[in-house]
């Protein structure tokens, strides 16, 4: 697909965008209660989520901005998806799911602020069990399977409880990286 793309004249920018759109309608779908939907559109927004990266560094356009728009564009799209979990929630006014998509929101939030804060000051941070490619398919899968019992509840749960086991593998290995250096 990549090498497809690298012929025409759709930029890696484009496609970041795109994924983003994508991820829009799958939260619109969330909100209107078609899950199932939902969940391959968030697989289909994934898959241009891996095509932007890959692409970019074909074709040899792969700069510092384009990193921080597709990364930014990344936290937006998991927002905007969680967030649509969230309404859906609060219209059955269930407390547990509400609070486990707050901290599905965070867990997700610190897992990428950690990577981020870190190669700021000039460390390698690229560990961790749960990043976004796994949670984006747990979330996808919950969706899927949401006709299931408790199936997006239980994905939410995945979510939090690995989310914030690989925060504390980046602190971990933050921490391990100063005590060395």
């Amino acid at each position: 697909m990549v090498r497809v793309l690298a012929r025409t004249p759709v930029t890696p920018s484009t496609i970041t965008w795109f994924g983003f759109i994508l991820a829009l309608g799958a939260a619109a779908l969330v909100i209107t209660g078609h899950l199932l939907v939902a969940g391959f559109v968030v697989l289909i927004a994934g898959f241009f989520d891996i095509l932007d990266g890959a692409l970019a560094r074909r074709i040899e356009q792969a700069t510092p901005f384009g990193a921080v728009l597709d990364s930014t564009i990344d936290r937006l799209s998991e927002a905007a998806l969680l967030l649509a979990i969230l309404v859906l929630y609060a219209g059955e006014q269930s407390v547990m799911p509400i609070l486990l998509v707050f901290l599905a929101l965070l867990g997700s939030l610190l897992v990428s602020y950690i990577r981020a804060r870190a190669e700021a000051v000039g460390l390698e941070c690229q560990v961790g069990l749960f990043t976004r490619a796994e949670r984006v398919i747990v979330l996808a899968l919950g969706l899927l399977l949401s006709h299931i019992a408790n199936a997006l509840i239980i994905a939410l749960a995945i979510i939090v409880v690995f989310s914030f086991f690989t925060v504390g593998q980046r602190l971990v290995y933050v921490w391990q990286q100063r005590k060395t250096g």
